[in-house]
């Protein structure tokens, strides 16, 4: 598995935590997604950890805390822009953006641009 593909399953289970935000996730939810990665070039990877995750009913918690680790190993990319994207999509999905939904895509940004300005200010020393 590529490093990309790795990044991409991590949308996925990405996309579970938002979609499990509010406690349930929602038809719609799934209909977001599957349309999402209808032709995205790594929709396969994405849906299997969505749907890994979903079965396993991992707390999101956990989840979430596994994303943002790898995203820090990963280091700074321009895919997070279209993660934050793919989120508001699945959040839009089912009555609009909930607080928790818009408390997971506010953290995921802020957690991911503090560690990478730490990372800058340690090469700064």
């Amino acid at each position: 598995m590529s490093d990309k593909e790795k990044l991409y399953e991590i949308l996925g289970e990405l996309l579970f935590v938002v979609a499990k935000a509010d406690g349930v996730i929602q038809d719609e939810e799934r209909q977001a997604i599957d349309q999402y990665i209808e032709n995205h070039p790594y929709g396969e990877d994405i849906k299997w950890s969505f749907n890994y995750e979903a079965k396993k009913n991992t707390p999101m918690e956990e989840v979430y805390n596994k994303v943002l680790d790898y995203c820090k190993h990963y280091g700074p990319t321009a895919e997070y822009q279209e993660f934050v994207n793919a989120m508001k999509v699945v959040a839009e999905a089912s009555d609009g953006i909930d607080d928790n939904e818009a408390e997971v895509m506010d953290s995921f940004s802020k957690e991911l641009l503090k560690r990478f300005q730490q990372d800058i200010e340690g090469l700064k020393v």
